[in-house]
């Protein structure tokens, strides 16, 4: 298993949920009961949100130790909307983060680590936009076009 592949395989234990490894770690996802799930673990957007709250936290606190920023703790909260666009384009997911930065910081340096969260890597993912294909295992012809 390469470092950016993930598995999830059904866990049998409910209608939606799963096992999800990563390397030597494994995780839950499942939907809530509201939405016919038995709620064993986050759900797919929540692990999105999770992923993008952790990635901005992980860079506000290296660019702070590289440029020696007293910064104690971050937190990091999220909330995902899936607004109308314009026109027949559909809809478009929205993030927002809200950031807490803890420690002896200035209001520049505040400011600045705002600056850094939007270069987080998973943000940029998100507003690029990405390719998804899908194949079938072991089913020659399946493989995504070129």
């Amino acid at each position: 298993m390469t470092e950016h592949q993930v598995t999830v395989c059904e866990s049998g234990d409910g209608r939606y949920s799963e096992t999800i490894t990563i390397g030597r770690h494994t995780l839950r996802s499942d939907e809530a009961a509201t939405n016919g799930g038995d709620d064993h673990g986050p759900s797919p957007y929540q692990l999105i949100m999770a992923a993008l709250g952790a990635c901005t936290a992980m860079t506000v606190r290296m660019y702070a130790e590289r440029h020696k920023m007293p910064l104690t703790r971050t937190t990091v909260e999220l909330q995902h909307f899936t607004l109308p666009s314009i026109g027949d384009a559909g809809t478009l997911d929205y993030f927002t983060r809200t950031i807490s930065l803890e420690g002896d910081l200035t209001d520049e340096q505040k400011l600045r680590l705002l600056q850094i969260s939007e270069k987080c890597p998973v943000s940029e993912t998100l507003r690029r936009s990405a390719t998804v294909d899908a194949r079938l295992a072991g089913m020659p012809g399946t493989e995504p076009a070129a």
